[in-house]
């Protein structure tokens, strides 16, 4: 029998989370081929989702879940139920219920034939501000010109990979990271199912403008050094026609004379000279951000308590086979141990 590990990251989800659970195992349940965990990673919740989260792991064991000391973001809560995982096989998936579990037949019969990955691509961005839609489609035209991998439009984290490809993602370990470039990164065979977007029905989405802005930002950087060349030629282009201006500028003057200078066209110069400045030296900022972050070697994220359960079945009242929390000692370093941006046991 193959398993699948289901990697669910959490913020702020207390009011959704059993739903979620209950909708997700009618799915599951009828999947008698393979053999289910869940993985909740709590992203530093201010609500009361580790309570909830605690509760579902002493009611279902083979729910498992793991606690952040503070909210570290997504794209860390998703690295850490990577990282915990030991399935065959690796489901990621919000608790919104905006990833509908009915798909999971479709990825798991996918990966039977033969894909490394099958993962969701919505084909509508229904519930969505037009704006929003926008600045999306806009994102993925600019990211996939300027970066050397391809971002399908639409496509989300809702995903199912092989072992091999969650391997070898996991070997990506810098801590400014932008999930969807790493997944094209590594490559493997992904086949994409598409899906009408789901709106919300419990809670609100935790990403602002600003927060998706950011994001975008960081995952163009992340995969591309195209903006660093393109300030080269605009450069070159200004050097150039001042170049040219100031051979027009003498040969004027030794024909006509010296003639009282624009003070219009001087200032346009200038503020036009200033504003490329400021341009670039943000854009070069944005790079040296990532190596300042990178080169500190700090962990992708710290536990502050984990339960990993391990029993063979989802019964309710069933006893936990392992149970191991960040005030118990364990031996078991893979899963409960605060792990850093290498992969290695933060006591290291």
């Amino acid at each position: 029998m193959n398993t699948v590990d289901i990697v669910v990251p959490c913020f702020n989800e207390a009011e959704g989370l059993e739903l979620f659970l209950l909708e997700t195992l009618k799915v599951t349940e009828t999947l008698q081929k393979y053999s289910f965990r869940f993985i909740f990673v709590n992203d530093g919740s201010k609500d009361n989702t580790l309570a909830v989260m605690t509760d579902l792991a002493k009611r279902f064991p083979r729910i498992s879940y793991l606690s952040f000391s503070r909210n570290f973001g997504k794209e860390a809560a998703m690295y850490a139920g990577l990282q915990a995982s030991t399935a065959d096989y690796v489901i990621i998936m919000d608790a919104d219920l905006q990833h509908p579990p009915e798909l999971i037949p479709k990825m798991a019969a996918s990966l039977e034939a033969g894909h490394d990955c099958c993962a969701a691509m919505r084909t509508s961005r229904k519930g969505e501000s037009r704006i929003r839609s926008l600045f999306s489609r806009s994102f993925y035209h600019i990211s996939n010109r300027l970066t050397n991998v391809s971002l399908a439009y639409g496509a989300v984290d809702y995903r199912m990979m092989t072992r091999q490809m969650v391997d070898a993602i996991l070997k990506l370990c810098e801590i400014e990271r932008f999930s969807k470039g790493i997944f094209a990164w590594v490559g493997f065979d992904t086949d994409w199912i598409p899906y009408e977007n789901v709106e919300r029905t419990i809670g609100t989405s935790k990403w602002s403008f600003h927060s998706l802005s950011r994001y975008a930002i960081d995952g163009i950087t992340s995969f591309s050094v195209v903006p660093l060349r393109m300030l080269s030629v605009v450069g070159a282009v200004i050097s150039l026609t001042a170049f040219v201006y100031i051979l027009i500028t003498l040969a004027q003057t030794l024909i006509y004379g010296i003639d009282v200078p624009g003070y219009a066209s001087t200032l346009c110069a200038v503020l036009f000279l200033g504003g490329v400045i400021e341009l670039s030296i943000g854009i070069v900022g944005e790079y040296i951000s990532h190596i300042y972050m990178e080169t500190k070697h700090r962990p992708i994220y710290l536990l502050k308590e984990c339960r990993m359960n391990t029993s063979d079945s989802i019964t309710t009242g069933e006893t936990v086979s392992k149970e191991t929390t960040s005030e118990e000692s364990s031996s078991d370093a893979r899963d409960c141990s605060a792990v850093s941006a290498f992969g290695e046991d933060s006591s290291h």
